[in-house]
């Protein structure tokens, strides 16, 4: 077994400096905006993966059903001697992909990356010893501005799963498709995972389940802010609303104030007014058509190989080709 190894792009100092940035810039906006990335702290993580097991959320279940039925496939055309999968969290879903790229290929790498370092190290150490033939290197990184510091060699598939595509607005996914485009080789690999636009009455749902748990991972942005900025958010003031935009095909998350108030973000020296029912974007979720998808991965410098798609239209996995 090859012990697993670690290199840091991203330290907490780095990641404080960026959350600073970013608050500044979208609390001073109008409207007001945060990215998503926030949400995710430990508990933010926590809650995520409780949405996942929601009866509404039927991407990552969709998601990982379409894997298992096509990862052969997908190992049998790929041909991939190092795997790098970006925003690889607990890597749950990659196994699938490292059990049949071992089985049906020369796979002799495994490059997870992801902002957090604590999940990271776990993900490591769990896919080392699982793989034992393998070997892991992580990249602790911000997969929207670090792609260089991926290693390069090998005949390399970069796996970017879970819909996460969809976060990014059209001018941020050009950018880092073409990020993606730079840093490969021709005829190396990328295995893109979208969601698709479907009925918004099984859409909204997803981002707004019964119990309430994508509102509270919506409001933990709010307990980030407070916790990594000093700043004084009251979370319970906000309520969650997620509405389906019929002209940009995505859904978007939003925090609305249910009173009118003042909250001060110490350590930016930031002073915010909200207005009674004043509503703060935190994420978006595109979704995608097959067509469009292709568009703009050959805009980008890509050739689209294979798409599968679950039974329902729901989700589709892409493997594309660097030109």
């Amino acid at each position: 077994m090859t012990a697993p190894t670690m290199e840091v792009h991203l330290t907490d100092a780095d990641l404080t400096s960026a959350l600073r940035a970013d608050a500044e810039r979208g609390l001073t906006a109008d409207p007001k905006s945060l990215p998503p990335k926030w949400f995710y702290d430990a508990r933010g993580s926590e809650l995520f993966e409780q949405i996942t097991a929601l009866p509404e959320y039927y991407p990552t279940r969709t998601e990982r059903a379409l894997l298992q039925r096509v990862v052969g496939e997908i190992a049998r055309l790929a041909q991939a001697e190092v795997l790098v999968e970006l925003g690889a969290g607990s890597a749950a879903k990659t196994r699938l992909l490292l059990s049949a790229l071992t089985a049906q290929g020369p796979l002799h790498t495994y490059v997870p990356q992801d902002v957090s370092s604590a999940a990271l190290r776990a993900a490591v150490a769990e896919v080392a010893a699982e793989f034992p033939a393998l070997a892991v290197h992580g990249v602790v990184s911000d997969f929207t501005d670090t792609l260089q510091t991926l290693p390069r060699g090998g005949r390399r598939m970069i796996a970017f799963l879970g819909g996460t595509i969809g976060n990014l607005v059209p001018e941020e996914r050009r950018n880092f498709l073409t990020g993606i485009h730079d840093v490969l080789e021709p005829g190396e690999r990328l295995l893109l995972g979208a969601g698709l636009v479907i009925d918004p009455a099984v859409l909204v749902p997803a981002y707004d389940d019964a119990q309430g748990v994508t509102a509270a991972f919506n409001r933990n942005v709010l307990h980030v802010l407070n916790h990594r900025l000093r700043a004084d958010f009251a979370p319970e003031k906000f309520e969650h609303v997620a509405v389906w935009d019929a002209d940009n095909e995505w859904i978007e998350m939003r925090l609305a104030a249910t009173e009118d108030m003042t909250v001060t973000v110490a350590d930016l020296d930031l002073t915010v007014d909200f207005a009674r029912g004043e509503q703060m974007r935190t994420e978006i979720s595109a979704k995608f058509r097959i067509d469009g998808l292709g568009t703009e991965l050959a805009e980008s410098g890509f050739t689209v190989e294979q798409v599968w798609t679950d039974p329902d239209d729901r989700f589709a996995l892409v493997l594309a080709t660097r030109q």
